[in-house]
């Protein structure tokens, strides 16, 4: 008899099919990127990359190459959802009590200084020192389409709980980009951009849910964030914690615009970026692996990533006495632990913002790819040995889930 799961909800479901399925586009768009860097055509695709797009008009237009507008422009509208969804999960989901809470905060925890620790220590008092926070990073859809993939295999709980990880690694990393990937501070443009965001959240305040109005001030806190030297993105993120949540989940201005957003942010804005900012030129004149920045990548994701998220989730689980999510075995959470080392889009994004020498953004892409490429391979391989040996555990398919 197939167990009730009731903590996945509609609203979750939904958003992990567009994620899953979503993780298939970006896969696919990332190899072409790779096949057009390294085609007769790589030059051109280059080119195109940095062909600079005005907008606006004389004296009041902004010009930044295509590359420039897909990270620092389509990627705001991708990091609102961000912020959509981190304030869902603590109003309405599985963040929304300490008890819930508490698993998926220290896993990500945990996740994200353990990569970090091991690059610094392969990296320290290098010219690559800075890419730290390159390892600390999840990619949700990539994540989530493998475990999908393990589903007959790996408990629902332990999929809500990947989830939950996941979206606490986002808003570490927002934190880390925020506070340590800016430039030089502009403050009188920071204050403005500030200033936009505060009546953001005025109009919540006020009750007003004409969306027009929030949209606005957002596009006024991303072109001040922009000019002060904080990346522009984290001023979709603050706009999204901003947006109105009153009411139940589903009837919420929040999930409304969340429903709207995700679709295009999975099949649009994320295959974008990939096909955009993955072409790695592979070489053995681009590549240089005496470098430790590849070390320090591969160490962080394949190694540190799953080190974190089942130590510190293990020595609850034993010191507080703390069910691992979903009755998982320590096998399947070490499994859960190596998909968390899937860091593809949030490591490209801050590899971007690390390091301006082309060589070495290069490197740090490839390196990117490879690590993840072996943690998911090592995650599903685990899953998949690991269900062969437990036939007498009960699992609920993701495709019979709303059924419950």
């Amino acid at each position: 008899m197939r167990r009730k799961i009731e903590s996945l909800s509609t609203t979750f479901l939904s958003f992990l099919r567009s994620e899953a399925s979503g993780g298939v586009i970006l896969l696919i768009c990332a190899i072409l990127a790779v096949i057009m860097a390294n085609s007769p055509w790589g030059k051109t695709y280059e080119h195109i990359l940095h062909t600079p797009i005005a907008i606006g008009f004389g004296d009041y237009s902004l010009e930044m190459g295509l590359l420039h507008w897909v990270n620092d422009g389509l990627m705001a509208i991708f990091f609102f959802l961000v912020g959509l969804e981190i304030k869902r999960e603590f109003l309405f989901g599985e963040l929304k009590t300490k008890s819930a809470m508490i698993l998926p905060v220290c896993g990500a925890l945990g996740g994200m200084l353990v990569p970090a620790l091991f690059y610094s220590l392969l990296n320290f008092g290098t010219e690559t020192a800075g890419g730290w926070g390159i390892p600390m990073a999840t990619d949700i859809a990539f994540a989530l389409g493998i475990m999908t993939m393990a589903a007959r295999s790996a408990p629902p709980g332990l999929i809500v709980f990947l989830t939950a990880l996941a979206i606490v690694d986002d808003l570490g990393a927002i934190v880390v980009i925020a506070l340590f990937y800016s430039t030089d501070l502009a403050w009188f443009a920071l204050l403005a951009g500030l200033g936009a965001l505060a009546g953001a959240f005025v109009l919540n305040r006020m009750k007003i849910r004409f969306f027009p109005a929030y949209l606005v001030l957002g596009l006024i806190a991303w072109y001040f964030f922009l000019k002060a030297g904080i990346h522009p993105t984290i001023a979709g993120v603050i706009l999204g914690f901003s947006i109105p949540a009153d009411g139940n989940c589903k009837t919420s201005m929040l999930h409304l615009w969340e429903k709207r957003i995700s679709p295009w942010s999975a099949y649009l804005i994320m295959p974008v970026f990939a096909l955009s900012n993955a072409g790695v030129e592979i070489s053995l004149s681009t590549l240089d692996l005496s470098s430790p920045l590849p070390w320090g990548i591969l160490a962080g994701l394949f190694l540190g990533k799953p080190v974190g998220i089942f130590g510190s989730v293990y020595l609850l689980h034993k010191l507080g006495n703390i069910d691992i999510p979903g009755k998982a075995s320590p096998r399947e959470l070490a499994a859960t632990g190596m998909l968390g080392g899937i860091g593809f889009t949030m490591s490209i994004f801050i590899a971007s913002i690390a390091f301006t020498d082309p060589a070495l953004l290069n490197l740090a892409k490839f390196s990117i790819l490879m690590a993840s490429t072996i943690s998911a391979a090592a995650g599903t391989l685990v899953f998949l040995t690991t269900g062969s040996k437990c036939k007498d555990k009960e699992v609920l398919p993701l495709s019979d889930m709303e059924k419950v």
